[in-house]
């Protein structure tokens, strides 16, 4: 990836860092990530797990999966596996999770574990076909980890593929506009164009990640594409969890005026 002198901030998650724009390389996109969560990933950005979609943002408060009891269940970019647990400790049927990541995998993999739980754990990016059943999933969900794809489109056509007919797909990512405005002096600042989906390399905690911001827009003409009708969206922050939190950060203050993350709720027609 060949870096560009375009320099501009960035906020991910909370966290801010110098991002600079890159040219679009699968592969080398594939290398950086992995690497980034291989070895501290979890230090810098930590763990966003189910029964929370992000900050701010429960499952609890919104009710989007219904009763999970007996269903089969896919993860894409499972992490370290605390919303599979969440998932079996709710007695779905069969857990299965994805992950771009080998000692993602290894967490899930003993996590569950030491619950007295199991799973069929792939290491391969999203946007591969990597031996996933076809027509299989009651549901597939996603925790902040689809905004990683390098191809959007083709990752939503194969969840496609796994989902039996009537299947959901639920998934959380940061909000674009959360992307384009920073925290100043008591002030919100758009810092980004929220129409540049150009991929960028950003340095935290002495690591290096790759991602691009999506457009609204383009998540849900992309589910279109791939046959989903859209049931439910949230971008709205959850007032319980934002008040017993007592969190008067920037990041807070952000979250009470404008979304930080969003949540879709997809059915495969």
């Amino acid at each position: 990836m060949d870096k560009q002198a375009n320099f501009r901030i960035n906020v991910i998650g909370g966290e801010a860092g110098v991002a600079v724009t890159v040219d679009m390389d699968k592969d080398a996109i594939h290398h950086t990530n992995s690497l980034f969560w291989d070895t501290k990933g979890n230090e810098v950005l930590g763990a966003t797990a189910l029964p929370l979609y992000g900050a701010f943002v429960s499952e609890e408060n919104h009710q989007l999966f219904g009763e999970v009891r007996g269903k089969k269940v896919l993860e894409i970019g499972c992490g370290s596996g605390q919303s599979l647990h969440y998932m079996g400790e709710r007695q779905a049927a069969e857990l299965w999770g994805t992950d771009i990541s080998e000692n993602q995998i290894e967490k899930t993999r003993q996590l569950l574990a030491a619950h007295g739980l199991s799973a069929e754990l792939i290491c391969a990016p999203m946007e591969d076909k990597c031996g996933l059943p076809e027509d299989y999933f009651d549901i597939i969900y996603s925790v902040y980890a689809i905004g990683w794809t390098t191809d959007l489109e083709g990752t939503f056509a194969r969840i496609a593929s796994y989902l039996n007919k009537d299947g959901v797909f639920i998934f959380s990512w940061s909000h674009p506009i959360h992307k384009c405005v920073a925290a100043e002096k008591d002030m919100l600042l758009f810092k980004k164009n929220y129409f540049d989906e150009s991929w960028y390399s950003v340095e935290l905690g002495g690591n290096t990640l790759s991602l691009s911001d999506r457009k609204m827009s383009t998540y849900v003409n992309a589910l279109a594409k791939a046959g989903f009708i859209i049931e439910q969206m949230v971008e709205e922050s959850d007032d319980p969890l934002l008040g017993a939190q007592g969190d008067n950060s920037d990041f807070a203050k952000k979250a009470r005026v404008l979304p930080v993350t969003f949540v879709i709720k997809a059915r495969k027609l």
